[in-house]
């Protein structure tokens, strides 16, 4: 009686998960490396400190990931977001409207430009780069008509959420403002994943021709998209206005360009049809915690930052590139 042995066969990993695998590779040796290198660095509360930092890089990269995932790209975000402080600072000193009426119509505002964005987009067939500059002109330059100068927000509603620390454990505590952007993020990951608007965003990415051909509503997706993340720069500029307690309108310069960073060192391919929320959350804890790592080290320039953040785009965009050709 003979006995035939099967051959072993290792495990593979689906090429969709390997940049998502990649970036949470790397954030824990980078994590691992500061804990070594620096004293206090490998605690909890200096992950935590990375989120009460950037909840409002975190809302709008969500929106931005939409958006990429569509085949798309959005520059008016940070725009949207200083325009959303200027609008709630001044409305809550000047004429003081209360602060919940100041919320709704500023995500109002927000959600409204991005419509607007999408639409021209789409049914005027226009570049989503072109529309978005466009956009971001206009938006920063609403800034400077209602003011040029800082305003202060001295609103108690405002201070009530900014102030308080919600303690996780004895040691461990986060801020309200983090609460927001998870749920921004588990309402954005349950949309794309579980409902027929996720779905569509993901065909429309992978290729628009196919997701006419198939019949699926392409044009009220890609407007879909824009509006979606004109809400984000919305209460991004919300989050950052209770992270300061003012509006300005150099607030969120540059924010666009960390935006798009956190989605691509994500996993998301900026062709659009693949990626995932946890690869963008997962970004955006990167570039945190570079900055934070750059904090600590102490003899470095904060432009450090920027050039470890564009090492970072160059090797996920070459890796990208290696999984589209492996592919074909």
């Amino acid at each position: 009686m003979t006995t035939t042995t099967l051959p072993f066969r290792r495990p593979q990993v689906p090429r969709k998960y390997v940049p998502v695998l990649v970036t949470a590779v790397l954030f824990a040796a980078m994590f691992v490396v500061g804990g070594i290198r620096y004293e206090g660095f490998g605690t909890g509360q200096v992950i935590l400190n990375v989120l009460v930092d950037n909840p409002f890089l975190l809302v709008i990269a969500v929106g931005m990931t939409f958006v990429i995932l569509a085949g798309g790209i959005d520059l008016s975000v940070g725009s949207v977001a200083a325009l959303s402080t200027m609008i709630a600072a001044s409305l809550l000193s000047g004429p003081g409207w209360p602060a919940p009426l100041v919320i709704v119509l500023v995500l109002a505002i927000g959600t409204v430009l991005g419509l607007g964005m999408g639409a021209i987009i789409h049914y005027f067939e226009i570049q989503p780069f072109i529309v978005t500059l466009a956009g971001m002109f206009l938006a920063r330059g609403l800034c400077y008509t209602i003011s040029t100068d800082s305003i202060p927000i001295t609103d108690p509603l405002f201070k009530s959420i900014a102030e308080p620390q919600i303690y996780l454990t004895s040691e461990l505590w986060i801020t309200p403002s983090v609460l927001i952007g998870l749920v921004v993020v588990l309402i954005a990951a349950y949309v794309l994943h579980y409902t027929r608007l996720g779905r569509n965003v993901y065909a429309v990415g992978g290729s628009e021709q196919s997701a006419l051909l198939m019949g699926l509503p392409v044009a009220r997706t890609k407007i879909a998209v824009y509006t979606i993340s004109g809400f984000c720069s919305a209460l991004g500029g919300l989050l950052f206005s209770l992270y300061t307690l003012s509006g300005y309108g150099l607030h969120a310069v540059g924010w666009e360009l960390d935006a798009i960073a956190a989605v691509v060192i994500g996993g998301t391919l900026l062709t659009g049809g693949s990626g995932y929320l946890l690869g963008t959350v997962l970004g955006v804890l990167m570039l945190g915690l570079i900055q934070t790592i750059i904090s600590f080290e102490g003899t470095l320039s904060s432009w450090w930052t920027r050039m470890f953040i564009g090492l970072l785009l160059f090797v996920f965009i070459l890796l990208q590139r290696l999984l589209a050709g492996r592919k074909r």
